[in-house]
């Protein structure tokens, strides 16, 4: 799913790893969603966008995304 978390990480000036310890996961699931390989679960989605203090659909793009 396309989403803006890499941008924002980015905004931040956190690593994938430092990012990863904010939301309890791993340095891997924080880069596989970043490069659209993996869906955060909707509780993590719900984690990253309560870090970022952004909605959900701010952070996803579920218009641009294929529906699974």
């Amino acid at each position: 799913m396309k989403n803006k978390v890499k941008k924002l990480r980015e905004q931040f000036g956190l690593s994938q790893a430092q990012l990863g310890g904010k939301v309890n996961v791993s340095r891997q699931a924080i880069n596989a969603i970043e490069n659209n390989k993996f869906d955060p679960s909707i509780w993590l989605a719900y984690d990253l966008a309560k870090f970022f203090n952004m909605s959900i659909e701010e952070i996803f793009d579920f218009e641009e995304s294929e529906r699974k």
